[in-house]
């Protein structure tokens, strides 16, 4: 076990896959606690503390899922521990980001759905006029529903948040990765040809997304408003939870391959259609997690039915995102694999 020197642009062909390594995670430790810093100097400006925050949480993600991929490369023991607390990090980090843009997001809906024309087809004008009228009735104390929820999870996320970042269990990972910053704990087969080590482990990332991908059903996801995701959402939450988590898992193995991807090629741009199908899933994921918390709110006891109503409606809306997200990935997906060939 050593450590390594960064590798620079003119020997990049004769370094070794430890220098290439070591290399970025040296610039990805130098985000995180540049990120750090900023969030310390942020004081009472709320935006920048929630900016550095955001910084932060993008730079353990990267070293978490470089420490994942490369785990070969590196003492796997240390690896898997700093992984571990870096995705501690990172989740408790971005729950106040969530519950904000989920808030946002199904408040915008529901003024989008109460508008008109925005009502679901009827049979006739009355019960077309009496869908409207329920809904735009339900549609204003749905909202406030959903805000006071959301809001006290944003508080309580906001709280977990200062309270992990003032832990020693943050400390002791601040002081891991500022370590990192100028040495990492390479395995012997680091010391190997960067061309000829690195291959493999990127791979790996890119052949268990390939086959995440050909999990899914993107023969039903290819047709535009087929109700699959609709259908699975109006089930019990573990079906539904079912249904979407090969969806999820999927977005995740992209971000890792796009991580192994950086490490390899640090200077080059990210691949266009890589990076929008990841958007297609990131939507994908908050029309889901939109429409749990509009089914979450439904649940509250003794609630008025036109609140329940405006709920179901935004409910059905999200999984109709969920499906658009889903039809969007497999579009962009095919250009993937015209991009490969």
């Amino acid at each position: 076990m050593g450590t390594a020197r960064p590798a620079h642009s003119g020997d990049a062909f004769e370094a070794t896959a430890g220098q290439v390594l070591a290399g970025y995670l040296n610039t990805r430790c130098g985000d995180f606690l540049r990120s750090l810093r900023l969030y310390g100097e942020s004081g009472s400006d709320t935006a920048a503390a929630q900016d550095a925050a955001s910084a932060l949480r993008r730079s353990a993600r990267r070293i978490g899922g470089s420490l994942h991929t490369f785990r070969v490369l590196l003492d796997p023991v240390w690896a898997d521990q700093l992984r571990t607390e870096l995705g501690w990090l990172s989740g408790t980090l971005a729950q106040e980001y969530a519950c904000t843009a989920r808030l946002h997001r199904l408040v915008s809906a529901l003024a989008r759905l109460s508008g008109a024309g925005a009502v679901p087809a009827a049979r006739n004008a009355e019960s077309a006029s009496a869908a409207a009228g329920a809904l735009t009735v339900g549609a204003s104390r749905a909202g406030a529903l959903l805000e006071r929820q959301l809001t006290l999870a944003r508080t309580r996320s906001h709280s977990a948040a200062l309270q992990a970042l003032g832990s020693s269990r943050f400390h002791a990972v601040a002081d891991a990765v500022a370590v990192l910053a100028s040495e990492v704990p390479l395995a012997p087969v680091a010391g190997a040809p960067a061309t000829e080590i690195l291959t493999g482990p990127q791979g790996g990332a890119e052949r268990r997304l390939l086959d995440a991908v050909a999990a899914l059903p993107l023969a039903r996801a290819a047709h535009p408003y087929n109700a699959e995701a609709l259908v699975h959402g109006l089930a019990t939450p573990s079906d539904g939870e079912a249904q979407d988590a090969p969806w999820h898992q999927v977005r995740l193995l992209l971000r890792l391959h796009r991580y192994a991807q950086e490490v390899r090629h640090p200077d080059g741009s990210p691949d266009p259609v890589f990076a929008e199908a990841g958007r297609a899933l990131d939507r994908h994921r908050d029309a889901a997690e939109a429409a749990a918390a509009a089914a979450n709110a439904a649940r509250t006891p003794r609630i008025a039915p036109a609140t329940a109503y405006a709920l179901g409606v935004l409910h059905a809306d999200q999984r109709h995102e969920v499906e658009a997200a889903r039809y969007d990935f497999q579009q962009i997906w095919q250009r993937t694999a015209v991009t490969t060939a």
